[in-house]
Order: structure tokens, then C-alpha cells, then sequence
């Protein structure tokens, strides 16, 4: 059944895309949205690839093509409320330029930016995963001058990029936040007022909220297979039928544990109860004659005396009697086909009570009511009426330390609270769940589970110190030096050339022969690494093999693909720069000497608008290297170290990833529907899923390939 709701559900995905037409409500034709026709400024209408839509050409100079209030409101919503969507357009852009097609930001983050960079020949889509930016890197030369159809689609984690109706790239990124803020707003050929300007034509530029929106651009591209959202929905649609079953059971999973045993202690320790010291597993009685008492290592630990099965008689009733802890068996009575136990109340032409298995007559004076008769109800088992919203807990209904009184329409009732169980199903009387024995709990590797009354307590294994509520990570008291990642308590992952417990001795690769010299060079050994020297010998020419042949040694050479490169050969190895530049020679080549160009309009702002750069001048911004060339701005992500490890973070603060142990700490997880966890209900998650803790509002799990990871909102807690 699943499979073929699934199948139907792809087939009306591709009708509605290709067949049936579009639904107005689930696009944004954004050039129609933006009324150009009407903007002259930075824009003028061209002839475009077609003549079935007008095109634009956007100009070299100072705009702003933004959406108004109402478009930006709709896309807002469309975002919020739909898990994919695809961007199209059909553009061409001036070669060797760069420049934002589309941007979705507010006034200082992306959360939908493509950008085609001419300078460096590739395509960047922005977006922000977890408070935090993200950027997708796909080399391709779409500045080249010509024609291009270009369509960007999302579904959850899933991106397809589609370039002239060819896929070209398709990868697993970590899903984009799609909750904007409410000032988000829509740019055209911008990122905003002063940075990101398009240069050249852009026509069909639409967002559509549809599964493999693409088929609108290119409909011979028919989908063979559900979308990770499609597929998504179906499971959790049966996650969502598994946990109402869950709920529904939940009571019933639930049995009674032992408390584990304490840890021995070297001293005793004594606990001091209404002024009377106990010594350590000394037991009593409390007062009550209901609960057993013990002393274990200086903490009081009661449970309630377990009460022997009751079977009463068919003519008799289970009930609580002053003075004794468990139910006694007590004659009931019967009215009008309604079962009444010992001391219940019903109102016929009289008032009459259950006593001893007969309804005996009365007499009791209501009080007046402060209300009127239709705001009057009549509480279950008595015969005066009250006032609705009567606080029946305050008359004295008793429930014990471990329940609370909860009021109800015509009743109150004791329940549990969070933490506690029901002794027999009464919950008049609750004890403590054991979340560690029951594994109930969300504590990380590296951390042991503690029990106490009502919750637990994640405490941090030897050698580990705390992260959070839930989850320890390792320390290393010297550090670990160079670049080294703490791993293990006083162990570092090294980076290359470097060993030791902390990073510290330098790995010799000529005493290892761990090097690559050749041609009779001898071997010299350096810190995190190694040199060659060619000082003698039959076949120490001092030549560098290069692109299939030999360089000279002495020789000087201009790389074919970089004309702003000059390398030379020298004892066998090769070493490359950039070329000199002599701003005082008025020939210098300003492609490769860019700070030679003192032109006005080879300047360039930087991101606050507060900075201003020559052409040729690099910079760092937020997380990426930007340069300005020839009055432009290409920005790029910093180029990060490749980690040898599972899982990854990011620190606050922090550009690159370092290595984590444990999962709950990594930001890098590609989630594993396989990998499954339960919650406290005993209800099963999948992986990527969020839910609120039980009992504790501000407390967010989230399943990562079968890890439950646990972290406390304090914003939350402040607000609380």
C-alpha cells in the first residue's frame, strides 16, 4: 500500500509539473513579481532567447532590484511551509565576470544565494545550516557570453544542479534552514545594494515549490524516482501511526526496577530525618505507616510498601481507609445501574451516601453560589453543585510528594510527576523511575548515567570534561600542538610531519626513508617535513621531470595555463611564484598586476561598505577570501585542512573543522534513515529527527544515526 501511494504520489508530482499545468499559489515568477518593465534604472529590456517572456539586461552601475513587501510575504511563507523547491533561470552572462543571480537574505545572512564567478570559473550556492553560513562550490564556466538554462533544486538534504538540461552535479549538503525571518528580502542580479552586481541578460527567472521543479525548464527530463522528501513523508507518516500506537501503550511498557546498587564507600555516612540521625542502612518507618525508609551513604531512599493483589467480592469495591496504606474491600452500592464505592455521594430526590453497601439518606446544606445556574456543575459522587472552574484540589484531595493534584471539570486526580511512575496504577502514589536502569536516558559516550529522585545526572568519565548537560568530550592537559585534534584523554590526532602524545618531536622522513628524493639528492630533514639537495653524484643532473619531460636545471619557464606564473628548476626541484610586478613600468600586465591599476573604477567596497580597496587587494570575510579585481568582488570559501576522521565540528568562532569523538558533537552527519533511536516513550525516531524531551520542555534530542544527543535552550530555561 505504502509503494503505491508513493508511486501515485510521483506520478501527480510529474503530471503537475508537465501535464495539468502549475498551480499560481506554488510559483513566484520573480521578474513579473518585480515589475521591470516599469524600473529603468541599472535595467532595459532586451530581446532573450525566446520571445515567449521579456528579458532584462542588467548594466554595470549602482541598483536596486529588489522584491516589494507583498512578494517577499508570500515567499516567506512559501519557504516555511514547503521542503522543496527549485530556482530557474535562463541568463547570459558577460564572460570573465562575476556576479549574484538570485539572493534571499536579510541585512546580514543568505539563506538562498546562487553566484556564477567568471574569475575562478565556478558556480556557489549560499545558504545557512544550524545558525550557521554554508557554501556548495561547483566548477563550471557559465560566464562565458553565451546562453545557459540553469535550475538549482532542493528536497530536505538533496541538491541537483541542472545546467543547459545536462545534471551536473548532485550532492548530499546539509539541509538549508527555510525558516526566513520576517526581514527577508528578494534580490535580482544582486546580493544588495552595494555588492554582488549581475552583468549581462537574465530572462525566466521563477522559483516553484514543487518535487523536481526542473521539469517545468527541460520537460524531456521525466523522474524515475521518488525525491528524498517523498520518501521522507511516507516513513514518517508510519513513524507518526507508530507513535499514536506508542502513546497509547506507553503505561503499559513500563515496569517497576530495582535501584542499582551504590558504590561502596570508604567512610559511612548518616542521614538526618525530623531531627533523628540514622546510621548508614539503618531502615524505619514513616509516619504515614506507608513508606520503608533507608539510609544509603548519606542519602534517604523510601519506597512505598507494596500492597498484596486485592480481589474483592462481586459485591464489594476496593477503597482507601484513614490510617491504613493499602485498599481494603469494601461493600459497594448500586443506583440506577451506576456503581457507587464507600463514602460516594448521589443526588436523587435526596442526598444520599454508600455506607456499609446501602444508600443511606443525608442531610447536608449546600452553600449559596456566586454564579449563575448555567455556569453550575455538579461534581462526580456528590450532591452540591459548584461553580465551574471550582479548584477541587484545594478541598483537601490528597495525592503524595510524588503526584500532584491536577483539577478537572467535575474532579480532581493525582498524577505522577515527571520522573515518577504509578505504584499499581494508582497514582495517589508514585516512585522513582530509574532512567539509567531502564536506559532511558540520554547520556553521550564518554559519560556515566546517575540516577537521582525524579530525573538523572550525566556525570563525565576520567579523562573528559563537560560540554553540555548530556555530553563529555576529551582532554588533553598539555594541548596538542600544531594543528594536533585531542581525540582521547592525552591523545592527538597529529597533522603530517608531526608525532608524539602531544604533537611535540618532529617525524625525521629521511631517517624513515618516508621521502621522495630522487637523482641522487640527499635527504634533509626539516620541521614538519623535508628537503632534497643534489650535491653530487653520477645521475645528479639537477633536472626536474615537468609535464611529461625534463626542465633544465637553471631553466626558467611561464606555466601555459597560468600567464601570471614563473617557475624554474633547481637541484631537481621545481619552484613556482608570481611574477614580479613594476607598477612604475607603464606595460605592466594589470591581469597579473592588479594593484598596478590605480583607476577609480577599478576600486572596490568591501561588505560593510565602510572599506574601501584597490584592484588586486585580498581580504577576509566571514569565513572566505575575497579580492577586488578591476572595481569587482569574488568572494570564495577558505580552503580547510582534509580531516582523517568520522565525524567533524566547527568551533564558534572557528572557519575549519576540527575531529570529534562523539557524534552528538559532530555537524557534518549524513543522516541514515537505517539508524533509528527510541525516546523517552519508547517510540522510535528516525535519523534527523527532533523532539522535546518528556518532562523538560527546554530540552531538545535529536536522533543522529541511532545517537540520541540531548542539549538544553537556555534562552528557554531564562524565559521558564
Amino acid at each position: 500500500m505504502g509503494l503505491l501511494l508513493l508511486l501515485w504520489a510521483c506520478a501527480a508530482a510529474a503530471g503537475a509539473a508537465v501535464g495539468f499545468g502549475m498551480d499560481p499559489d506554488l510559483q513566484i515568477d520573480i521578474i513579473t513579481e518585480l515589475d521591470l518593465v516599469n524600473t529603468t534604472l541599472g535595467v532595459t529590456q532586451v530581446l532573450g532567447l525566446h520571445n515567449g517572456s521579456k528579458a532584462f539586461l542588467f548594466q554595470d552601475i549602482e541598483r536596486e532590484i529588489h522584491a516589494a513587501p507583498h512578494v517577499s510575504e508570500k515567499l516567506i511563507q512559501l519557504f516555511r511551509n514547503k521542503s522543496e523547491f527549485t530556482f530557474l533561470a535562463t541568463l547570459q552572462q558577460k564572460a570573465s565576470t562575476s556576479g549574484v543571480i538570485l539572493s534571499i537574505r536579510d541585512l546580514e545572512h543568505s539563506y538562498f544565494e546562487l553566484e556564477s564567478s567568471g574569475l575562478r570559473d565556478e558556480i556557489r550556492y549560499h545558504y545557512r545550516f544550524n545558525g550557521k553560513s554554508r557554501t556548495e562550490v561547483f566548477p563550471y564556466r557559465l560566464a562565458d557570453g553565451q546562453w545557459h538554462k540553469i535550475a538549482v533544486s532542493l528536497s530536505a538534504s538533496h541538491l541537483l544542479l541542472h545546467v543547459d538540461c545536462n545534471r551536473i552535479y548532485e550532492r548530499i549538503i546539509d539541509p538549508p534552514e527555510t525558516n526566513l525571518t520576517p526581514e527577508s528580502n528578494l534580490w535580482l542580479g544582486q546580493r544588495n545594494r552595494k555588492h554582488g552586481f549581475f552583468k549581462g541578460v537574465i530572462q525566466d527567472v521563477k522559483v516553484i515549490f514543487i518535487p523536481n521543479g526542473y521539469i517545468t525548464q527541460c520537460p524531456n527530463l521525466n523522474r524515475t524516482c521518488p525525491t528524498c522528501s517523498d520518501f521522507l513523508s511516507l516513513v514518517q507518516g508510519i513513524m507518526d501511526l507508530q507513535e499514536l500506537l506508542a502513546k497509547m501503550t506507553a503505561k503499559l511498557n513500563y515496569a517497576e526496577t530495582r535501584l542499582s546498587q551504590l558504590e561502596d564507600c570508604h567512610c559511612e555516612k548518616t542521614c538526618q530525618v525530623n531531627g533523628l540521625i540514622y546510621r548508614d542502612k539503618d531502615s524505619w518507618v514513616e509516619d504515614d505507616h506507608c513508606r520503608n525508609c533507608t539510609c544509603k551513604s548519606g542519602a534517604v531512599e523510601c519506597r512505598r510498601m507494596s500492597c498484596p493483589p486485592l480481589e474483592c467480592p462481586p459485591d464489594a469495591l476496593p477503597v482507601h481507609v484513614e490510617n491504613q496504606c493499602c485498599k481494603v474491600c469494601k461493600a459497594k452500592c448500586i443506583y440506577g445501574g451506576k456503581m457507587l464505592a464507600e463514602g460516594q455521594r448521589v443526588l436523587t430526590k435526596s442526598c444520599r451516601e454508600c455506607r456499609n453497601g446501602v444508600l443511606v439518606k443525608v442531610t447536608e446544606t449546600c452553600p449559596p453560589l456566586n454564579c449563575s445556574e448555567k455556569d453550575q456543575v455538579l461534581p462526580e459522587n456528590q450532591c452540591c453543585s459548584v461553580c465551574r472552574g471550582h479548584n477541587f484540589c484545594a478541598e483537601g484531595h490528597k495525592c503524595g510528594e510524588n503526584s500532584e493534584c491536577k483539577n478537572w471539570n467535575t474532579k480532581a486526580t493525582c498524577e505522577c510527576k515527571s520522573g515518577y511512575l504509578s505504584v499499581q496504577g494508582d497514582s495517589t502514589y508514585c516512585e522513582d523511575i530509574d532512567e539509567c536502569a531502564a536506559k532511558m536516558h540520554y547520556c553521550h559516550a564518554n559519560t556515566v548515567c546517575v540516577n537521582l529522585p525524579g530525573s538523572y545526572r550525566c556525570d563525565c568519565v576520567p579523562g573528559y570534561v563537560r560540554v553540555d548537560d548530556f555530553s563529555c568530550t576529551a582532554f588533553c592537559e598539555e594541548g596538542c600542538r600544531y594543528g594536533g585534534t585531542c581525540v582521547a584523554p592525552n591523545k592527538c590526532v597529529c597533522p603530517s610531519g608531526f608525532t608524539g602524545s602531544h604533537c611535540e618531536t618532529d617525524i625525521d622522513e629521511c631517517a624513515l626513508k618516508t621521502h621522495t628524493c630522487w637523482n641522487d639528492s640527499a635527504c634533509v630533514n626539516l620541521a614538519g617535513g623535508f628537503d632534497c639537495l643534489c650535491p653530487s653524484g653520477p645521475s645528479c643532473s639537477g633536472d626536474c621531470p615537468h609535464d611529461g619531460g625534463f626542465k633544465r636545471n637553471g631553466q626558467v619557464w611561464t606555466l601555459r595555463e597560468d600567464r601570471c606564473s614563473v617557475c624554474s628548476c633547481k637541484d631537481g626541484r621545481i619552484f613556482c611564484r608570481r611574477t614580479a610586478c613594476d607598477c612604475e613600468n607603464p606595460s605592466a600586465d594589470l591581469f597579473c598586476c592588479p594593484e598596478c591599476d590605480t583607476r577609480v573604477t577599478s576600486q572596490c567596497l568591501d561588505q560593510t561598505g565602510h572599506k574601501l580597496y584597490h584592484s588586486g587587494d585580498n581580504w577576509t570575510y566571514s569565513c572566505q577570501q575575497c579580492r577586488c579585481l578591476d572595481g569587482e568582488v569574488d568572494c570564495w570559501p577558505l580552503l580547510c585542512p582534509n580531516l582523517n576522521c568520522e565525524y567533524t565540528a566547527i568551533s564558534e568562532g572557528e572557519c575549519c573543522p576540527h575531529c570529534v569523538s562523539d557524534p552528538c558533537l559532530a555537524d557534518n552527519i549524513t543522516y541514515d534513515i537505517r539508524k533509528t533511536c527510541l525516546d523517552g516513550y519508547g517510540i522510535t525516531r528516525l535519523s534527523g529527527a527532533v523532539w522535546t524531551m518528556v518532562g523538560s520542555p527546554c530540552t531538545t534530542c535529536k536522533c543522529k544515526n541511532g545517537n540520541v544527543c540531548c542539549s538544553v535552550e537556555l534562552e528557554c530555561l531564562n524565559n521558564n
